[in-house]
């Protein structure tokens, strides 16, 4: 993992290993902030992902049937206050 300021000043050498096909973790403030990948390792993954999504209304229609009817309100009252 390189930190912030050794990823500014060795950039090249960053890129260079990504492009090599190792994503290059970089931290900040000693806690890791950003990975740095080659564009067709990003693409490959943006590709990944979109396949294995589908619509929303799939998404919803595949929930298993519920109760028929509302469940019922709660019957309290609320108490009285006096000001």
């Amino acid at each position: 993992m390189w930190t912030l300021q050794d990823a500014k000043n060795r950039f090249s050498a960053v890129v260079d290993a990504a492009l090599s096909g190792r994503p290059q973790e970089v931290s900040r403030r000693g806690k890791p902030a950003v990975v740095v990948l080659s564009a067709a390792e990003y693409q490959r993954l943006l590709r990944a992902a979109g396949g294995e999504r589908g619509s929303f209304r799939a998404h919803l229609l595949a929930f298993p049937a519920g109760p028929a009817l509302p469940e019922p309100r709660a019957t309290a009252r609320p108490r009285d206050v006096s000001f």
